[in-house]
């Protein structure tokens, strides 16, 4: 998911986990829309590799508390059957020295058809444009299967990013991470826990990228997650 969590163009683990940022000046209130050719998420197709359009709003204060919200459409499966991810959020955001931090809660809500509501809190330090995040799983309304464990912390998403400035005002940023546990396999659909990695171009809200992760062929043609995949998208931000 910028300092309120929201999430990019691309919706790309390697944007949306870097969740530093300083602590605004003043109070405000800002809304973001955008499309994007397939919704990444930690490597993954959230869409069957089909495009999505996606939205939010943030509340940001001076003391660097932020809470929001942020929509998006998705599929997991290949019946083309379409369900919603709406995600709600709030946490704690700032700046010491040149060390900036964040930390917070994160709840993913889906409807009936992906049925798989969980929530994580997070938290985050950087330096300059390096940055690294830990997500632990809080809870969540899936049953677990037997000998499966959905506990506090039994899942968890570690990650590393990097951005910094290239040529004509355009963005360069790089990502690599690690998903793990029992919720995090079933959730995903993969048989163990995975690295992705990504490098994505970043200029006037048009992005480009290119992602991937080291699993094998899991036998779900409709995500092919085992490919390199590329997705262009646009978005917008602006002030209510």
């Amino acid at each position: 998911m910028n300092s309120s969590m929201k999430k990019t163009v691309l919706a790309l683990a390697l944007t949306s986990a870097t969740l530093i940022a300083s602590a605004p000046s003043y109070a405000e209130v800002t809304a973001n829309a955008s499309v994007t050719s397939n919704y990444i998420w930690r490597g993954l197709t959230q869409t069957t590799n089909d495009a999505a359009v996606q939205g939010g709003i943030d509340y940001a204060d001076e003391s660097g508390f932020y809470v929001g919200t942020w929509v998006s459409n998705v599929n997991y499966g290949a019946d083309d059957v379409y369900s919603y991810e709406h995600d709600m959020y709030f946490g704690f955001s700032g700046e010491s020295g040149d060390i900036t931090y964040d930390v917070g809660y994160l709840y993913y809500n889906y409807d009936s058809e992906a049925n798989f509501d969980f929530a994580e809190v997070y938290g985050s330090v950087g330096y300059g444009g390096l940055s690294a995040t830990l997500s632990l799983l809080a809870h969540t309304e899936a049953d677990e299967g037997e000998g499966r464990d959905y506990g506090f912390a039994q899942a968890s998403y570690i990650s590393v990013d990097y951005g910094m400035p290239v040529l004509n005002g355009a963005e360069l940023g790089l990502h690599v991470g690690y998903h793990q546990g029992d919720f995090a396999e079933d959730f995903n659909g993969v048989p163990d826990g995975y690295a992705d990695w990504g490098v994505s171009i970043a200029k006037d809200g048009f992005s480009f990228a290119v992602t991937g992760t080291d699993l094998d062929d899991t036998g779900a043609d409709a995500y092919d997650n085992d490919s390199i995949k590329f997705s262009v998208g646009y978005g917008v931000d602006f002030e209510l």
